[in-house]
């Protein structure tokens, strides 16, 4: 894509403006400059005032701040941009990265697990990673306290790649400054939020769901029933990658996360082999190019009786996008063109699994 980075991410840093909303906005307009101009005009069709476009000013320095660092940008549909994570319909639009790319290329484990993991488990953790990079390939992990860590100083040197729900600059936790440096100089580190950003809790969810798009398949080593190593297995289940698990202690509540995802179909992980032999089959290569542009459906704009029926069968409860294409009996342009309308203009909250519902 040629258009310059400005307009690219001045769109995407514009109020209300998601991955998903971002990939409709540029497969229908075009390009991310005409998506901006269209944004009043969409935004009044949903009801709601006009979304607050990011200022130019502070574009260029987000830009000149990444530039400083020594980081790079890396845009959908660019050259590089890895193909599984391409494949995600929540795949980050811009990432900001430092290292070598190259190893998002290669065959990407993801290893993930509790924080406060016991010392047995990130013993383990740092053996499989080790194993896997000594085969050839690239262990993804999200450099936070316990099984990430062990992870990551398992493969450095032979290929990791480091995802943070910060920004590139911005090191959480503090005790792993060090390892983040190694892992941006001697691996790949990843930020999907500006230079200088804090690791608030609304985007470890974010980052989650790049370290399962990277991945051909996630293992899971310790983690709780409601932890966010199992929102990772989740969100790599529905993409369709492989989910692994470690087994343990039915007594020890570190433990639970992986055997419940063992009982409901997880493969039961012991050894590298173990990985090796579930994800061979797959081949990362066979999934689709990377997206060169933004294909999506001819813009077909909506009636006013339309987006009344749409807003009509939309509400405080989730629902899908194929179930209100299925009530309201429209066409799948015409529904998403009012679920786009409706989300620029502030009245739309989007979840997790492609579920929306209305903001009142």
């Amino acid at each position: 894509m040629s258009e310059s980075r400005e307009a690219r991410l001045r769109l995407l840093r514009s109020a209300n403006i998601g991955p998903v909303t971002y990939r409709q906005l540029v497969a229908r307009f075009g390009s991310a400059s005409a998506a901006l101009e269209a944004l009043p005009m969409l935004a009044a069709r949903g009801g709601g005032r006009a979304p607050v476009l990011a200022d130019p000013a502070l574009v260029r320095r987000e830009i000149a701040a990444v530039e400083r660092l020594g980081a790079r940008y890396l845009f959908l549909g660019d050259p590089g941009y890895p193909a599984l994570l391409a494949e995600m319909e929540t795949a980050p639009p811009a990432l900001i990265l430092r290292g070598d790319l190259d190893l998002a290329q290669r065959t990407c484990i993801a290893i993930v697990g509790a924080r406060n993991a016991s010392a047995a488990a990130c013993r383990f953790a740092r053996q499989l990673a080790l194993g896997l990079a000594e085969a050839g390939a690239t262990v993804v992990s999200g450099l936070a306290r316990g099984i990430d860590t062990a992870a990551h100083i398992g493969s450095l040197g032979g290929g990791t790649i480091g995802v943070i729900a910060s920004g590139i600059d911005v090191t959480f936790p503090p005790e792993n400054r060090e390892l983040q440096e190694r892992v941006a100089t001697e691996g790949l580190l990843l930020a999907e939020q500006p230079p200088g950003t804090e690791p608030l809790a609304r985007f470890f969810p974010s980052r989650n769901r790049i370290i399962a798009g990277l991945a051909i398949g996630t293992v899971v080593v310790e983690a709780a029933p409601k932890s966010g190593s199992l929102i990772t297995a989740r969100i790599a289940a529905d993409a369709g990658r492989e989910v692994m698990a470690v087994p343990g202690s039915p007594l020890d509540p570190r433990a639970q996360g992986c055997n419940l995802l063992i009982r409901e179909g997880a493969t039961l992980v012991q050894s590298v082999e173990d990985i090796l032999e579930a994800v061979r089959p797959i081949d990362p290569r066979a999934v689709r190019s990377p997206v060169r542009g933004f294909e999506g459906p001819p813009p077909e704009d909506a009636s006013d009786a339309q987006r009344r029926a749409i807003v009509a069968l939309l509400g405080p409860v989730p629902v899908a996008a194929d179930e209100l294409i299925r009530q309201s009996g429209l066409a799948p342009a015409v529904v998403q063109t009012v679920l786009l309308e409706l989300e620029l203009a502030g009245r739309l909250e989007r979840h997790a699994g492609g579920r929306i519902s209305r903001i009142d």
